[in-house]
Parts: C-alpha cells; sequence; structure tokens
C-alpha cells in the first residue's frame, strides 16, 4: 500500500453515477481519506449553531434546491481539509464541481501530490440509471454509507455496516435530480475540459455495473492489482 499513499484521486460522474460508493470502497481498500465534497457540505449546513448565519442559509437553500453552492464558498471548505491532510492519499466524488474550482484545486494537488499522482476517473451512467439510483436509494444517518437498491436492500432499515437508521434524502426527488443532471452538464463538464489542457488523464469508467465491477475497473487503471483480491 506505501506506494498508493501519496495519490489524489478525483471521481466525476452524474448523480446516481456512484461517486460516493466508489470512493467509500477505494476508501477502505486503499486506506486513503474520502472528502465527500456534498457530505462535507451537509455537515455544514445541517449544524444547529450555523443555521442564524445568513450564509449558510443561503448555501443550504441551494443546496436543498439541487443548485451548486457558491463556488468561493465551497472551495474553502476543500482546501481547509486539503491542507490538514499533509499529502496523506485523499478520494475526492464531487470536488471539483466547477472551472472555477477546478482551476484553483488542481495546482494545489499539484504541489501536494505531483501531476502524475493525480488519477481522475469519469463514470459514466445513463440519466434513467442516474434519476432510479437516487430516488431509490438510502443514506446511512450517522456514517453516510449509500445503500443501492436491490431485491435484497429494497427493505432494509438500518445501514450495514454501524447500524444506524437509514433515510431518504431531501434531493433525492425526481425533480431536483433532473435539476443537478442539467447543473452538472453545465458546470462539471467544463472541468474535464480543463482538466485535458492541463495534460491529467481522464480515465473513462463504465458505471453502469455492480459497484464491485466498477471499482475492479478503477484498481486495475491504478495498475494495482494487489488489491482486486480485497474488492
Amino acid at each position: 500500500m506505501k506506494k498508493l499513499k501519496k495519490k489524489a484521486i478525483i471521481i466525476f460522474g452524474p448523480p446516481g453515477a456512484g461517486k460516493g460508493t466508489q470512493a467509500l470502497r477505494l476508501e477502505k481498500i486503499l486506506g486513503f481519506y474520502h472528502f465527500d465534497t456534498g457530505r462535507e457540505i451537509e455537515k455544514v449546513i445541517s449544524d444547529p449553531k450555523n443555521q442564524k448565519d445568513p450564509e449558510i442559509r443561503k448555501q443550504k437553500e441551494l443546496f436543498e434546491s439541487g443548485k451548486l453552492c457558491d463556488p468561493q464558498w465551497v472551495e474553502k471548505l476543500v482546501e481547509k481539509k486539503i491542507k490538514k491532510l499533509r499529502g496523506k492519499g485523499i478520494i475526492f466524488s464531487g470536488s471539483p464541481r466547477t472551472l472555477d474550482e477546478a482551476q484553483k484545486l488542481i495546482p494545489l494537488l499539484e504541489k501536494i501530490y505531483g501531476k502524475k499522482n493525480i488519477y481522475v476517473f469519469k463514470l459514466n451512467v445513463s440519466e434513467k440509471t442516474s434519476i432510479f439510483r437516487n430516488t431509490h436509494r438510502k443514506m446511512c444517518s450517522r456514517c453516510g454509507y449509500p445503500v443501492i437498491f436491490s431485491e435484497e436492500t429494497k427493505d432494509w432499515k438500518f445501514c450495514p455496516l454501524c447500524g444506524a437508521p437509514l433515510f431518504v434524502r431531501v434531493l433525492d426527488k425526481p425533480e431536483v435530480i433532473k435539476k443537478r443532471i442539467k447543473e452538472y452538464q453545465k458546470e462539471t463538464k467544463p472541468v474535464l475540459e480543463y482538466l485535458k489542457k492541463e495534460k491529467i488523464k481522464i480515465y473513462e469508467i463504465d458505471g453502469e455495473p455492480l459497484p464491485s465491477l466498477v471499482t475492479k475497473q478503477i484498481l486495475e487503471k491504478l495498475n494495482f492489482s494487489k488489491a482486486l483480491d480485497k474488492v
């Protein structure tokens, strides 16, 4: 595992592509820190101590309506966390979301990890899959583990990892998901063009199969075959 301790992995994809699921799986297999932008934002906007803050209330309204939070606000959250990790292997699922974020985040990652140690994966799923997955999934109220819908999991009420109650997020509604898909197409795709110009390779991954198969695709691109037996 030592050779992977100082890598930065960025996972892109529309809502429901499995960014969070893959990041959690890789976090467990590789021992990296999973920085889930959405989860970090939810922590801040849901904290009772922040409810009187006008800026937090503004970001909460944007987040719960399916729109992206202000880039400058998100950047501060991300940058602060990266510096605290001091070069430990890190996985991003949801950052950078905008071109402005990318232009600030990527140079920072290059400085800490080096360009050759930045791996970008783009999970591809159809809009139909995106909507179905989001409207049928549940989240753990304690650890944030996402439970993908299946015949086996459809009646689950508690997290299989920590036992806490599962819930359906406010933003996991068809109308909200459609807005988020449009936001992704409008704001996030230009980030990929920026990465290409910066000569950072982007690996295209089929996000439709079962999570374990998607994880294998990613590990193969990382040239870390020893971890495949843990999938």
